[in-house]
């Protein structure tokens, strides 16, 4: 049973990080052109400026989640990468790291964001600026969405370590 919600969360890590990926894409796109029509044609947009930074926001904030499934955020590699530490200590050092930092972060984050979110959508906020986009209030829901998201990708990694260890006293 752990290994199928393992699967399902990692499913939809992977297509979220995927989706993530092709908004790269798009950015650099739309840079190239924001970047043409401002100093070969004289004309700026503060919609597509904006929409740079919305989508550089998204690119950061959707793909930590696949990041952390393939293990390419930050840690402390001197010690976790040592050759003296065995794969049953770095299972420890990961579900530890996963209880008492990475989960009571992504639930600050989540329960501090709510009223901040919650009051962008009751608002229909919007750009300040002349031309801006309308739908700001979108970009900030994409706070709970991404921290949930990375809840649920540290729930799976640390599933997938205490299955290690459990495979690891099996062997023995």
């Amino acid at each position: 049973m752990l290994k199928s919600i393992i699967t399902i969360i990692d499913a939809i890590t992977e297509w979220v990080g995927h989706t993530a990926s092709w908004l790269v894409l798009a950015m650099v796109l739309l840079i190239c052109y924001d970047v043409t029509m401002r100093y070969f044609f004289h004309q700026g947009s503060v919609a597509l400026q904006e929409l740079e930074w919305h989508l550089f926001a998204l690119i950061f904030l959707l793909g930590s989640a696949y990041t952390l499934k393939h293990d390419q955020h930050v840690r402390v590699d001197i010690v976790y990468q040592s050759r003296f530490i065995s794969d049953k200590q770095r299972a420890l050092i990961n579900i530890f790291g996963t209880l008492f930092l990475l989960l009571p972060f992504c639930v600050l984050i989540l329960v501090t964001s709510w009223p901040f979110v919650e009051n962008a959508f009751h608002y229909n906020e919007g750009s300040p600026d002349p031309g801006g986009l309308p739908y700001r209030y979108l970009l900030k829901g994409s706070l709970l969405v991404a921290f949930a998201l990375l809840i649920l990708q540290g729930l799976a990694e640390m599933l997938k370590n205490i299955l290690k260890l459990s495979n690891d006293s099996e062997a023995k």
